[in-house]
């Protein structure tokens, strides 16, 4: 079965388990567990924050960020598509009593001047603005690569307004590796960061909330609110220190595999290869004589596993576990079905 329905169904290579296997650890919650605590060290640094924290997973991570900078009741700016308002169960809201309000879904596309539009100062009896969210990449727009450019002058937007930025960097490594940004030069233009170890890097499980001393002391704070304190949690930080010393670079790979996808799908007109920089490649279905539920179900029937994520509209990741073979054999079943369609 090759599955591209995400790039979190990757499984821990051998040298990850023996990693894990033997890490040393401690109690988390005492702040006591090296591994973690060299993790978390990493992190921050690679960013050029002052410190950060492990989480269990990166909802967990992107709603910490969020409560560190929206009180309750005051509002959060982000895009229609944007995870956090998406695929987090309305999170923002039931637990961080977060007003959240989105401009029209452009994918990595966004314009600052249209966002600064939007910001609403305190008083007037109106929900005020404290923060501003974007996503790099961005999943639901195709793993766009949102421009340096772009995010500086939102940088901009968010200090003459005097509220916060975040950044839910799910998948930032890839926006490094297809970019060449440094990693450092993204963490200074965001007051924080939810970084994802499990989405690409082959990490089981885990992702990083990235900000200064005094932001990660009140999440630790909130995560233990959560339900995220862990004890010995070592052994998923162990895997993280694997994917990050391993597993970075290797990112070319899955965005050279997805624009072969791309490439091979473009003919059947569901597809703008020229869009596809990173490892997402979303499929537009609206013209096609097959919807999305009869593709994936086709497709499955043929050993390939695709995200159906609308009637028209379909997603395939490239990932650790997908290799040349499986994009070939990927690439001859999807066209096959098309052109049967």
């Amino acid at each position: 079965m090759v599955d591209l329905r995400s790039d979190t169904v990757t499984r821990p290579v051998a040298a990850m388990r023996e990693a894990m296997a033997s890490a040393e650890v401690g109690d988390d919650v005492y702040g006591e567990d090296p591994t973690v605590n060299a993790l978390e060290a990493r992190v921050a640094e690679l960013f050029g924050h002052e410190a950060a924290m492990f989480t269990p997973s990166g909802s967990m991570a992107n709603q910490i960020c969020l409560q560190l900078l929206v009180p309750p009741g005051e509002e959060l700016l982000c895009d229609a598509d944007a995870h956090v308002v998406t695929y987090e169960i309305g999170a923002a809201a039931a637990l961080g009593g977060i007003s959240s309000r989105t401009w029209p879904a452009a994918g990595a596309d966004l314009d600052p001047e249209a966002v600064a539009g939007m910001i609403r100062p305190a008083g007037y009896n109106a929900v005020p603005t404290r923060a501003i969210a974007v996503e790099q990449t961005h999943n639901l727009g195709g793993g766009g690569v949102i421009p340096l450019s772009t995010l500086r002058a939102l940088r901009g937007v968010a200090d003459d307004a005097g509220i916060g930025l975040h950044c839910d960097g799910a998948r930032i490594w890839h926006a490094h590796v297809a970019d060449g940004v440094p990693l450092a030069t993204y963490g200074g233009l965001f007051d924080t960061l939810s970084v994802c170890l499990s989405k690409g890097l082959g990490a089981p499980v885990g992702s990083v909330v990235v900000s200064s001393r005094e932001r990660i002391q009140r999440a630790r704070v909130i995560r233990k609110r959560l339900g995220g304190g862990m004890r010995q949690a070592g052994i998923l930080a162990a895997a993280g220190e694997y994917a990050l010393s391993h597993h970075i670079e290797r990112l070319a790979d899955d965005h050279a595999r997805a624009a072969r996808l791309a490439e091979a799908l473009a003919p059947y007109g569901i597809v703008d290869a020229a869009r596809v920089v990173t490892n997402i490649v979303p499929l537009d279905l609206t013209k096609a004589p097959i919807d999305g539920p009869s593709l994936g179900a086709a497709a499955r029937e043929r050993g390939v596993l695709v995200s159906v994520v609308g009637p028209r509209r379909g997603r395939l990741v490239t990932h650790l576990d997908v290799d040349d073979a499986a994009i070939d054999r990927a690439a001859e079943v999807l066209t096959g079905i098309l052109r049967g369609a």
